[in-house]
Order: C-alpha cells, then sequence, then structure tokens
C-alpha cells in the first residue's frame, strides 16, 4: 500500500492511494487503515501533498563505501548518525532554497524509512519490524559549511533541506533496490541499496539505542557515489524501484 499525507479543509490529513484516487484515512496509517466517515474518494491530482512523515528525522553519513571514497573520508566502524529539524521537511514538488550563507549546496538522493511503531533499544530484527514503509528523499547539503564548522548541524538544516515523498510505500523491501538521483533529467547517482554498509535494520538499532523512535519517524540511510553541487533552475529527482520517484526544484533564497 502507499499512504500520502495531504492538506485537507480540516488540516493535514492522511490517505491511501488508490489508483488515480486517495481515500482519506481516519487516522496515521500506523494507527491503522480505516476510511475516513463520509469521505469520498479524492482525485490524487488535485491534492497538496505534505512530507509523509510527522517526527524527528535522523541522517546516516557514509553508509556507501564509494560516497566515503569521493569525499575522501573512511568507512565508518559504527553508523554515524546526525539529525536534521522538521523544518527542514519539503514535499514533493517543493522547491529547495540555496541559503545566502552558502557557496556550494549538493544533492544526495537517499532511501527513508518511516517508523511504525514505538521502539527503544530495539535488535536489528525489531528494528526491521518496526518499518512502517519507505520514501524516498533528499538530503540537502550545504558542503562549504559542513567543511568549515565541522559539525553538521548547520549543512544539513537549512529549512528545506530534508525533500521527501510523495508517499510511503509499504511493500517494498529495502535490501536491494535501485537507486537514482537525476539532475535536470541527466542521471548522476545510480546504486542499490544492496551496498549500505550498514542495513535498515542495523541502522533502526542503532539510533534507538541512544533515542527512543516513534512512528512517523524517518531515517535517511545514507548516499551512494555522485553527490554534486545543485544551482538555481534546476530540478532534482530521486528514483527508488517499486518505492516512487521524488521531485524538487531549486532557486535561490530571497
Amino acid at each position: 500500500m502507499r499512504f500520502v499525507r495531504f492538506v485537507s479543509p480540516k488540516g493535514p490529513a492522511w490517505g491511501r492511494v488508490d489508483g488515480d484516487q486517495v481515500r482519506p484515512l481516519s487516522g496515521a496509517p500506523w494507527e491503522g487503515t480505516d476510511p475516513a466517515a463520509g469521505a469520498a474518494p479524492l482525485p490524487r491530482r488535485s491534492l497538496s501533498l505534505l512530507p509523509p512523515v510527522t517526527g524527528k528525522v535522523a541522517g546516516i553519513g557514509r553508509n556507501y563505501r564509494a560516497h566515503a571514497a569521493e569525499l575522501g573520508n573512511e568507512v565508518p566502524a559504527e553508523p554515524l548518525v546526525f539529525w536534521k529539524p522538521s523544518t527542514s521537511l519539503l514535499p514533493h514538488r517543493g522547491t529547495v532554497l540555496v541559503p545566502r550563507e552558502s557557496e556550494r549546496v549538493d544533492y544526495e538522493g537517499e532511501l527513508g524509512v518511516v517508523l511504525g511503531r514505538r521502539v527503544r533499544r530495539a535488535t536489528p530484527e525489531e528494528g526491521r519490524e518496526a518499518i512502517l514503509g519507505l520514501v524516498p528523499a533528499l538530503d540537502v547539503t550545504a558542503r562549504d559549511l559542513q567543511k568549515k564548522d565541522g559539525q553538521w548541524w548547520r549543512a544539513k538544516g537549512f529549512d528545506t533541506f530534508c525533500p521527501v515523498g510523495p508517499a510511503i510505500e509499504t511493500a517494498a523491501d529495502p535490501a536491494d533496490l535501485l537507486l537514482e538521483t537525476l539532475l535536470c533529467g541527466a542521471v548522476v547517482q545510480s546504486g542499490r541499496t544492496s551496498l549500505m554498509v550498514f542495513d535498515v535494520g542495523t541502522l533502526v538499532s542503532w539510533v534507538s539505542r541512544a533515542v527512543t523512535l516513534e512512528p512517523g519517524d524517518l531515517i535517511l540511510t545514507g548516499t551512494p557515489e555522485g553527490v554534486g553541487p545543485l544551482a538555481p533552475g534546476q530540478t532534482v529527482e530521486v528514483r527508488i524501484e517499486k518505492v516512487g520517484r521524488l521531485a524538487v526544484s531549486v532557486a535561490r533564497e530571497s
């Protein structure tokens, strides 16, 4: 199944994708899939989508060996975790804003995993079982500030620096999926999730050792090689087989 979050007259709402329609739900998909009382199906194209996550956003650095190598970094012995604020979230077809403080903003196409249950100190198996579904995502990074600051909160945390969506896919197996990033229609990243250093169950387990993970939390699982700069006026897409396609545009912050 695929679930989307969208703007409704009563506020943010959830729905289940059914072909060209969306069937509104009574609550978030991790609470159940009961339809909203009296709500008719909605044309999918008519909806204004929201990011399909509602909680914390954890990112994983250097989780593909080739990406670590292209930046001149060692592969970490343990998952390298950072956080992105909720204000960095951006929906499908949103606009990434290049901030005034940066002269080098990079794309990093990633597979995101959305939690469907509360976990603390989970085993890798429990971590896998806690995943509700998968989403395409971008970990936008101000590379010059990342190098300058030495730590990553600013480089990774600007508003609009975490595009995610359009939908949560619950049926796909994350073990071996083709992940591609396209810049203005040209493929610039291509890798398989089987090349991750740490698999998704291990990542959920590792993060949950430090913090309680809640339904609606998002973990970005790292990016393959091929990262590069973005410029105003460009478009970026992340395509993940069996999961979906995320598309955003790029503009300079006014």
